[in-house]
């Protein structure tokens, strides 16, 4: 095969050729003296122009002008390589996949992906490295070596093209742009990396749990989900988070920083995510849709949590009374129940609530906000719910119904109270008898039969009663129907 298509040998190389002209110079290469030293670098070149080049690299000169862009460059091999930038031209060629480059040598290290070659080794870790060039930017990582300084801020990096990339951040320059949503990106990558949103693509598999990744670096972060491994410590409180986006968050919680504001109602977050989220209730967006009954939400939580009211899961199970929660919020609340704890205080009266949200209501009593106002007769409240229970005296709306008798409410616990009359619950018992009832009401009449208390006087005779019914009773029969002031004994 050798022998038909590339018939000239040569037997110093071992190495076969398809044209005479190119043995005979692969033959000079072997055997050509290299008699020109640079005088500042002791190496030896074979050729007076090589030795010039490589003067050229001490002096710093760069006779070489780009007539596009004025750049200056030290070879003229240099300035031909240069010159594709403008052009796009890439006349090397691999063979295997047809894919092209604008310097041979790019080819070079191309080729050894098909050929699996990884020639050069690093001496700290062993690793192999298909290039000289990624060898040296390997070495840094032990080396931790970053002689690349921005100009504007002294930032430091590793490679070049890590801090040509960190430049655009002050020009403001997104050269690449994307062709379905037209965002311009500052990097190639960047774009690649922005384009998998549109296709989907996640071409990084874990290799534990066939999870794919759209990022290398999501993948590595979620190794070390099964590793266990959190290489990063927070200095302040010593918890070990996995990954340095999820440290560099974390200290926002003792710092208290919020960089990303938001441009309509200059609400900062912590997280630019959760700002990405926030601006969906100023735009109405709701891309994450449930595929059971095509309600749609605005985050993916909201959505996770609505589609196990279908699924009925209920993963999270206290474990004093065995009652299941969906979410593990919900068990944290509850559990409150069990251990008494009320870490919600009140500053202004130093009540204490067991949720957040019960303090948020109450706060409410001090301030005197009633932000829920109904549109029939202009009554506040400073609660939704009460609102919603209130609008139903205009609407007549009575949507809770019994299974058992049909009967309807307008609020649920009226609904419930009435179902204890079908099963015969009394779950309110009194202290001082043990009698039970069925509603708390009846049994708040009950214990003033123990106590004598009589909390509704007539203001004109000053007979004292239990309830209120009774005393409109005796007003109407001894009075004659005369208005009257009821008061309360305090």
């Amino acid at each position: 095969m050798h022998i038909e298509e590339e018939p000239y040998y040569c037997s110093q190389g071992d190495k076969f050729f398809s044209k005479n002209r190119t043995l005979i110079k692969y033959q000079r290469k072997l055997t050509r003296e290299k008699s020109y030293q640079c005088s500042q670098f002791d190496k030896n070149v074979s050729k007076n122009c090589n030795l010039k080049s490589l003067q050229r690299t001490h002096t710093g000169e760069k006779q070489y002008q780009c007539s596009v862009c004025d750049k200056s460059i030290s070879s003229k091999g240099g300035l031909i390589q240069h010159q594709r930038i403008h052009t796009g031209d890439k006349p090397y060629q691999c063979s295997q996949c047809d894919k092209t480059f604008s310097q041979n040598n790019h080819l070079k290290i191309h080729q050894r992906t098909h050929t699996g070659v990884k020639a050069y080794q690093c001496s700290v870790c062993d690793k192999s490295i298909s290039s000289k060039e990624g060898l040296i930017q390997h070495h840094r990582i032990h080396t931790g070596e970053k002689p690349y300084q921005c100009s504007q801020c002294d930032k430091t990096f590793s490679q070049n093209s890590h801090l040509k990339i960190h430049q655009r951040t002050h020009t403001g320059v997104k050269a690449y742009q994307c062709s379905v949503c037209d965002k311009s990106i500052s990097s190639k990558e960047g774009l690649i990396q922005h384009q998998r949103i549109h296709t989907g693509e996640k071409p990084y598999q874990c290799s534990q749990c066939d999870k794919t990744f759209s990022l290398n670096s999501n993948l590595k972060i979620h190794q070390r989900t099964h590793t266990g491994v959190k290489a990063y410590q927070c200095s302040v409180c010593d918890k070990s988070i996995s990954s340095k986006e999820g440290l560099i968050q974390h200290h926002r919680i003792h710092t208290g920083e919020k960089p990303y504001q938001c441009s309509q109602c200059d609400k900062t977050f912590s997280q630019n995510t959760h700002l990405k989220s926030h601006l969906r209730t100023h735009t109405g967006v709701k891309p994450y849709q449930c595929s059971w009954c095509d309600k749609s939400f605005s985050q993916t939580s909201p959505l996770m949590r609505h589609k196990k009211t279908h699924t009925g899961e209920k993963p999270y199970q206290c474990s004093q009374c065995d009652k299941a929660f969906s979410e593990n919020d919900y068990l944290i609340k509850h559990q409150r129940i069990h251990t008494g704890e009320k870490p919600y205080q009140c500053s202004q009266c130093d009540k204490t609530f067991s949720h957040n949200s019960n303090l948020k209501l109450h706060q409410r009593t001090h301030t005197g906000v009633k932000p829920y106002q109904c549109s029939w007769c202009d009554k506040a409240f400073s609660r939704k719910y009460v609102l919603i229970d209130h609008q139903r005296i205009h609407t007549e709306e009575k949507p809770y119904q019994c299974g058992q008798c049909d009967k309807t409410f307008s609020h649920n616990n009226y609904l419930k109270s009435h179902q204890r009359i079908h099963t015969g619950v009394k779950p309110y018992q009194c202290s001082c008898c043990d009698k039970a009832f069925s509603q708390t009401s009846t049994l708040m009449r009950h214990k003033k039969t123990h106590t004598g208390e009589k909390p509704y006087q007539c203001n004109q005779c000053d007979k004292a009663f239990l309830e209120k019914g009774y005393l409109t009773k005796h007003q109407k029969a001894h009075h004659y129907f005369l208005p009257v002031e009821l008061k309360k004994e305090k």
